[in-house]
């Protein structure tokens, strides 16, 4: 098999989407289109459970959210008005059905369903204390960690037994619970991973980001808070503040990939926010050149600005199909090269004797560079330079972003100068990361950063216990191998 779009193979990639609605007609309808909003946030698995009063009903499946939840036996088949969805990337455990998303579990006191987007840094730490204890896991996610902590705490309410269990956790989490009393919104108290929520009468929802709510027509409300629980059920809605305050580190790639271009991430138009960075790149590092190109799709908000602020016109260099399906099975070598073409294709016509400026988001493993940059010069581009709206991924992620190994890092294993020969460009620059916090309107704190921007600093901003002690493991094991 081979992607189609020659870029997916090097992209940082999306985290999971999260939706979910209470006291709606036909709740899994709405969560349903709430998760073809969220697709981009992951195209591995889908899945919405429901809650009708007299009992659970959860379809999960393979594949995206249209051709599994478009079709009305499915709908029909969860019935009530509460539910709660998830789109799945797969960043812990493996993309199996049963690490598809939500988990359900009968608990002493009644059905629970869990869906959440990001990544429990202890959670291997706290599965081995568990089945000590004698729990059974039915899954390999980090999701999973949570219901047992859930199940097997000593609290006798079911929000005290949630927020026992998350007081237990390390990491980043945005979380959805269906109970039979209601549905539950919270985020980790550093708000690393977004939530929202909005309404539409006396309906709330529940969503990953505001363009899941335009479309289904539900007026945005606010932001959940950092380290807030929310409770929505007959008797209303309530909010809960159990954690200790803590300063907050949003995830600052949102702005620069994750989020989509029409939503508001902080208060933040996202697509203006690429605009500012496109224009903070071209004041850092201007170059003359005859046209701006930008690596669709990705790329095109940071290239319009890149070309507002320097004056260099923005053409489509690259045209892009939206017809070509995700993967196809490839006879040969060279039949699998030419294929690369179905989904991104040289503008030669207007390439051809320019000097081109090249616009992404990133650079993970640069491999998505290399051939980029050759596309240019096989289309007669007489110069490439490429310019990058985020600072050099020197670091990998464990908030629930899949990033390589920090060794499959381009960033991390060479300087920008090194970088621009291997993917043969005549000349390499990122925007620096005071410019990328500027373009968001911030200046830049070292000591206390207002986002998590770990993937280019390496400053993490919770502990990271289960990479450590797998450090100190292998570390135990080199050491012993030697004596």
């Amino acid at each position: 098999m081979l992607t189609t779009n020659p870029f997916d193979d090097d992209k940082l990639r999306e985290e999971c989407g999260v939706f979910g609605v209470w006291n709606a007609d036909h709740a899994a309808s709405f969560v349903a289109l709430g998760l073809h909003a969220l697709q981009h946030r992951g195209q591995e698995a889908a899945g919405i459970t429901s809650c009708d009063g007299a009992g659970f009903h959860s379809h999960r499946a393979s594949g995206h959210v249209a051709g599994n939840f478009d079709k009305d036996e499915v709908i029909r088949a969860l019935p009530g008005r509460t539910a709660i969805g998830h789109v799945r990337y797969s960043t812990t455990g493996s993309s199996a059905m049963r690490n598809v998303q939500p988990l359900f579990a009968e608990l002493a006191d009644g059905g629970f369903a869990v869906a959440h987007n990001g990544n429990i840094s202890n959670a291997m730490k706290l599965r081995r204390t568990l089945n000590r204890r004698g729990s059974i896991f039915q899954s390999t996610s980090d999701t999973e960690v949570i219901i047992h902590l859930v199940a097997t705490s000593g609290q006798s309410k079911m929000l005290d037994r949630i927020v026992d269990a998350l007081h237990q956790v390390e990491g980043a989490y945005s979380l959805l619970m269906l109970t039979e009393q209601g549905l539950i919104a919270c985020r980790d108290p550093l708000g690393i991973r977004p939530l929202v929520m909005g309404r539409i009468g006396d309906t709330v929802i529940f969503a990953s980001e505001t363009v899941a709510l335009d479309v289904i027509g539900a007026r945005f409300e606010r932001e959940v808070a950092p380290g807030e629980m929310i409770v929505v059920n007959a008797d209303g809605l309530r909010s809960f503040r159990p954690f200790a305050a803590a300063s907050p580190r949003p995830c600052i790639f949102e702005h620069v990939y994750f989020s989509r271009p029409d939503s508001v991430a902080g208060g933040i138009s996202v697509y203006e926010s690429r605009k500012n960075i496109g224009a903070v790149l071209a004041r850092e590092s201007g170059i003359d050149a005859d046209i701006v190109v930008p690596v669709p799709d990705s790329g095109v908000p940071a290239a319009i600005g890149y070309a507002q602020e320097s004056g260099i016109p923005f053409e489509l260099g690259i045209i892009r199909s939206h017809y070509v399906g995700r993967t196809f099975i490839q006879p040969s070598q060279e039949v699998r090269h030419l294929g690369v073409k179905l989904k991104h294709n040289a503008n030669s016509a207007l390439i051809k004797g320019k000097r081109i400026v090249l616009i992404d988001d990133s650079i993970v493993r640069g491999t998505t560079s290399v051939k980029i940059v050759q596309m240019m010069r096989d289309a007669g581009a007489r110069e490439v330079h490429m310019r990058i709206a985020s600072p050099p991924t020197r670091h990998s992620c464990f908030y629930g972003v899949d990033t390589p190994e920090r060794a499959k890092l381009l960033a991390a294993q060479m300087d920008v100068e090194a970088m621009a020969k291997y993917i043969n460009a005549d000349s390499l620059a990122f925007i620096s990361i005071d410019g990328l916090y500027r373009a968001l309107g911030d200046q830049r704190d070292p000591a206390a950063p207002q986002r998590c921007d770990a993937c280019f600093t390496g400053d993490y901003p919770t502990r990271l216990t289960d990479l450590t002690e797998k450090k100190a493991e292998e570390s135990g094991l080199k050491l012993a191998a030697i004596a």
